[in-house]
This record gives C-alpha cells, sequence and structure tokens, in this order.
C-alpha cells in the first residue's frame, strides 16, 4: 500500500497556494479521468451545502486526489457503485456513534484507517472554529464525502493491488 503522508498533501496544498491558475487544470484533469467521483463531488445530492461548503468539497477533493496521484498515477476508473457502497458504509459508522463534538465523532472513522493522514487531514480542515463559515450539517456532510473519495481512490485499490 502506498501511503499519502502529510508532507504530500501540504505540498498539493502549497502549490495549488501558489499557483491558482493550477487549480482550473486540475479540475479539468480530475473531470476527464473520474467523471463520477466529479459528478459525486458536485451532485444534486449536495444542493443542501452552501456555495462555500460546496466550493470547499471541490477544493478538498481535488487535493486529495492529486495527492494520492502523486503517488499512485494510476488511480483506476471509480464507478458510481463503489462510490455508494463507500458512501453508505461511512454514513452508517457516523449514525452509529453516540460523541457528541465532531472530533469525537470523527474517532470511530481512525481505527486501523490505512490512510491516517488523508483522513486526519480532512478532519484538521473540517474541525470547527469561530471563524468556519462550515455549517455543523455540511462539516459531517464534508467529511463523509471526502472520506468516501478516500477510501475509492487509496484505500479500495490499494487492497486490491496488494
Amino acid at each position: 500500500m502506498t501511503f499519502i503522508t502529510e508532507e504530500i498533501i501540504e505540498g498539493v496544498g502549497d502549490t495549488l497556494g501558489l499557483h491558482p491558475e493550477r487549480y482550473g487544470q486540475l479540475v479539468e484533469e480530475f473531470q476527464a479521468s473520474q467523471p463520477e467521483l466529479m459528478a459525486f463531488l458536485v451532485s444534486d445530492d449536495t444542493s443542501f451545502l452552501t456555495v462555500h461548503e460546496r466550493d470547499y468539497l471541490l477544493y478538498l477533493g481535488l487535493v486529495i486526489w492529486e495527492a494520492v496521484r502523486q503517488k499512485n498515477p494510476k488511480i483506476a476508473l471509480v464507478k458510481a457503485e463503489q462510490i455508494g457502497k463507500a458512501e453508505d458504509t461511512n454514513w452508517q459508522k457516523l449514525e452509529a456513534v453516540k460523541a457528541r463534538t465532531f472530533r469525537e465523532r470523527m474517532d470511530v472513522f481512525f481505527v486501523d484507517y490505512p490512510q491516517e493522514d488523508l483522513l486526519a487531514f480532512v478532519e484538521d480542515v473540517l474541525t470547527p472554529d469561530e471563524e468556519s463559515p462550515i455549517t455543523k450539517e455540511g462539516r459531517e456532510a464534508l467529511f463523509v464525502a471526502l472520506k468516501t473519495l478516500i477510501d475509492v481512490i487509496a484505500v479500495e485499490q490499494s487492497q486490491k493491488t496488494s
């Protein structure tokens, strides 16, 4: 399994911050290589999210995808069935958690998770603070969507090749 480190993730984020023109190029590359994942990230199912939350979901999805792609340039085409199955599993796991705070609710996802740095990145950027424009409902939906993305492009694919 190829582990995606915090340094790789930060490098992708830094590159996008320093080269905003790269964002549009990544969107096009992502759409061309993973059309069903792109559809998942921008679907009508996310219509309850704020505009900022939808934009942030796409941005974070691109950071994750590019970080994974740097270590595994041949990410297999992900199909809607895989996405749906992983998403359902993640929602079921989240709904079973009784904890109240966001971080405590996320703990269940870290148990034996093979891509801990990617998951920690998602948790960190979504952790509530006084300046965050992300809603409570949006935060959990973003987490599940991004966890699903990691599952299908990093975890499942590495399990198939090992």
